[in-house]
This record gives structure tokens, sequence and C-alpha cells, in this order.
């Protein structure tokens, strides 16, 4: 069961330094083979400074936080149930970004199996500068835990 108090918990910002081979990697784990996420000149020719990381990308990064001490429940416990991104500028090769999370929503929903409780969590992440470059919206939902008869 989620903490309901929760809401408003935050981790500090945690270190996120992009790197070439990330990006690759992470493209070729998604099975997007656009050009400018692995091949410099052909990113540079699009009018990007470097190659850029996808969309998705931020999901590979960390936080220090600590799920089990912002929500009070065991990560095996977590489902991902969606996430979305939201950006100021696109990732490249070479950004340095500050992670950091907070719980923004917790409340119990009806599904199909019953009630079960949902959190959604912001993870923001911020330049050098202190600029934001994207926040990403995650949802998770509580596994119910089989009762033992």
């Amino acid at each position: 069961m989620l903490d309901k108090n929760a809401v408003g918990r935050s981790s500090p910002p945690t270190l996120n330094e992009v790197e070439k081979g990330a990006i690759r990697r992470f493209a070729e784990a998604i099975g997007d083979y656009n050009p400018i996420y692995y091949d410099e000149e052909f990113a540079r020719a699009s009018g990007y400074p470097t190659v850029v990381a996808p969309p998705t990308f931020p999901a590979s990064f960390h936080s220090s936080a600590d799920l089990r001490e912002l929500l009070g429940v065991g990560i095996k416990s977590l489902l991902h149930a969606e996430q979305v991104f939201e950006y100021e500028r696109p990732i490249f090769a070479g950004d340095r970004i500050m992670v950091s999370t907070k719980v923004v929503e917790v409340l119990e929903k009806t599904g199909p199996a019953g009630k079960m409780d949902v959190a959604v969590l912001d993870d923001e992440g911020r330049d050098e500068e202190g600029k934001r470059v994207f926040r990403a919206r995650r949802t998770l939902v509580v596994r119910a835990t089989k009762e033992v008869a």
C-alpha cells in the first residue's frame, strides 16, 4: 500500500552525462535506426550540434530517488504503467543533465482486478545552466499481493 502522505516528496538532483555510445545502444535497443542517433556528420547536416538522443532516452537516466523511501513500498511491488515526455529542447551527446524526481499524486483506482494504488511521479532534467530540458511523468501501479488462505 502506498504512503498517502508521499505527495510532494522529492529526491535531490543526480548528474547524468549523456554519451554517444549510450545514445547508440539505446537507439539500437528500441530498434530505431534514424541516423541522427548514430552519425554525427548526418546529425550536423540535419541542423544539430551532434548526435541526438531518441525521445524516450530519459527513461535510462538515473535519479537519486529511492522509491521505497518516497512511496513507502518495495520496488518489486511497483509496475510501470505509463510514461510521457515533454521537451524544452532535444538531448544531445555531451549534455550533463541533473535529474530529480517528485511525487505529484497518490491515489486509489478501481480496475478489472479491483482496487489498486497508483503513484504519479515527475522526473525533471535540467542542464548545467539550470534550464529545464525535459519533464517525464511516470505512472506506477502497486502490484496486488496475493492473500494466503
